[in-house]
């Protein structure tokens, strides 16, 4: 069922969710950006509607809501394990379509990938999704090419002049939708002469979508792990600074550590911390007896690359990659991943020997 409502209202909607939920959506830091004088768009905790950011597209991903930066897992003493205790709230996240289909991997890395992950899936157990419409496509997007610029949702929102069209499949949520339309039908008729576009009311809603990007990706078909003997890497050894940025803005990247923090000098007292890693800095692939592997950042960018678009799609039939183009617009060296992608067929014909 659609619902047309107006900010008061959707208010009133999210103060009754939170009395069980945490909401999270993207946010306007003031001031807040990587320049002096600019602002950022990440997520953060919203109790307005009007706190969301539907025009610009966030720098960072959902994704720390779902896995943490760093998550303490469980404290120790000398005698006893203390598992962390959990969020007793549950969570609505509202993102873009991208980043739902990021949902489906992150969901297959850590449910799917082997034993499911304890502490990932009771996060995963009590968060709900609102899914963003794009009216257009933002600058360094290419989700129409990795085909995930529509996605199949439980609920889905877009913001308008007259107000925010939803249409809405959780019926914990249509509950309070259809408590605020009648609450407004009653005021309607004791108010004479009230304008219609003004008030909350059921409608037929279709989500906004995109249809059309600015950057398009081709993955060749024949494209197989021949690719890393491809001289077309080494540039990224002198471009790539191994910053890892690209790593923490991707609401696809799993990979973290552990670490453990001792609060007494006989280190037997603490607790373990998953922790963020990334595939690009130094110390990732560090090995017991002083070993490390892919040392070059030109073999840790074919690594990464191949990862998203090559290897994971031959376990689970579709690409890790999902389009949202946030490395390309974090990336201090202004490399492009969609570039990178757009040149693997030349790398194919390189190692092939058709040139």
């Amino acid at each position: 069922m659609g619902y047309i409502m107006t900010p008061a209202d959707m208010d009133t909607v999210l103060e009754r969710l939170e009395k069980d939920y945490i909401i999270y959506a993207p946010v306007v830091y003031k001031d807040g950006g990587r320049f002096s004088d600019t602002d950022c768009v990440r997520y953060g905790k919203i109790h307005s509607i009007e706190e969301i950011e539907f025009e610009k597209k966030s720098e960072f991903s959902f994704k720390e809501i779902l896995t943490p930066v760093s998550q303490t897992l469980f404290f120790f003493t000398e005698n006893e394990v203390k598992e962390a205790d959990a969020e007793k709230k549950g969570a609505v996240v509202f993102l873009r379509n991208c980043d739902l289909h990021a949902v489906r991997r992150l969901d297959e890395m850590y449910l799917n990938n082997g034993p499911e992950d304890y502490y990932y899936k009771r996060i995963r157990e009590k968060i709900h999704f609102v899914v963003m419409g794009c009216a257009k496509s933002f600058e360094n997007c290419f989700c129409v090419d990795m085909g995930t610029n529509k996605a199949d949702y439980e609920t889905s929102i877009d913001a308008k002049e007259d107000g925010y069209y939803l249409d809405c499949k959780w019926e914990e949520l249509r509950k309070y939708l259809d408590a605020a339309v009648e609450n407004e039908n009653a005021q309607s008729r004791q108010a004479e002469n009230r304008p219609e576009n003004v008030t909350s009311r059921t409608a037929e809603v279709t989500p906004e979508y995109v249809t059309e990007n600015y950057v398009h990706v081709n993955i060749p078909e024949n494209l197989s792990s021949e690719i890393g003997k491809s001289s077309l890497w080494r540039e990224y050894d002198s471009r790539c600074i191994n910053c890892g940025r690209c790593n923490f803005a991707c609401p696809t990247c799993t990979c973290f550590t552990m670490q453990d923090i001792f609060y007494t000098d006989n280190g037997k007292v603490g607790e373990r911390r998953r922790v963020w890693a990334s595939c690009m800095v130094d110390g990732y692939t560090d090995v017991a007896g002083g070993g490390s592997y892919r040392q070059k950042n030109g073999e840790r960018m074919r690594f990464k690359v191949l990862h998203k678009v090559l290897d994971f799609k031959q376990r689970n039939g579709y690409p890790m990659c999902v389009g949202c183009g946030r490395c390309d617009d974090i990336c201090p060296e202004y490399i492009s991943f969609s570039n990178i992608i757009n040149k693997l067929e030349d790398g194919m014909k390189e190692v092939e020997g058709d040139e």
